[in-house]
Parts: structure tokens; C-alpha cells; sequence
């Protein structure tokens, strides 16, 4: 499973973004594949790491199989890693 992830440019944030994506790729070690998406490639999901609630982060550029995965808040963690964990067993 390959998930592209895609960052907010930083502008605003209020939690440690890369502490939280440190957290959820640690949570699925040998299972999601985690890079940073590009154009022209296509993953099974995206995931989506806003900084603010404006989670402003463009991602239509992107192809993706199933869903879109958006986090703007560190609160956000348990339902991220929830989402992965259904999308993953599917």
C-alpha cells in the first residue's frame, strides 16, 4: 500500500506536523509505504497534513485509488491512523 502525502507550505501551523506524520508512519512500519506525492503517479490514498484549519494544502493535482486523508490538528491523530487501518484492511 502506497500512501502520497502531501504538506501545507507551513505558513500558519500549530502543532508539529512532522512529529505527528513521524507518529502515524511509525504506527504502520512494514504495512503503508508512506512518500511524498507527485504528479504523475498515482497512490492508493493520500494524506493530507494541513498546519491550520485552513488546511490549505492542494492535492487535485495528485491521482489517488480510494480517499483523501486530511489532518489539521495533532487531535486528529487517532482518526487518521483509524481511516489508514480501514482503508488498509479493505
Amino acid at each position: 500500500m502506497i500512501c502520497g502525502v502531501k504538506f501545507c507550505g507551513g505558513c500558519n501551523p500549530r502543532y508539529d506536523r512532522g512529529e505527528a506524520f513521524k507518529k502515524i508512519k511509525e504506527h504502520f512500519t512494514h504495512r503503508v509505504d508512506f512518500v511524498i506525492a507527485e504528479e504523475g503517479k498515482t497512490y492508493d490514498f493520500l494524506l493530507i497534513i494541513g498546519g491550520c484549519t485552513n488546511c490549505c494544502a492542494s492535492y487535485k493535482q495528485y491521482n489517488w485509488k480510494t480517499e483523501v486523508i486530511k489532518m489539521w490538528d495533532e487531535k486528529h491523530l487517532p482518526e487518521v491512523i483509524e481511516k489508514i487501518e480501514r482503508i488498509i484492511s479493505n
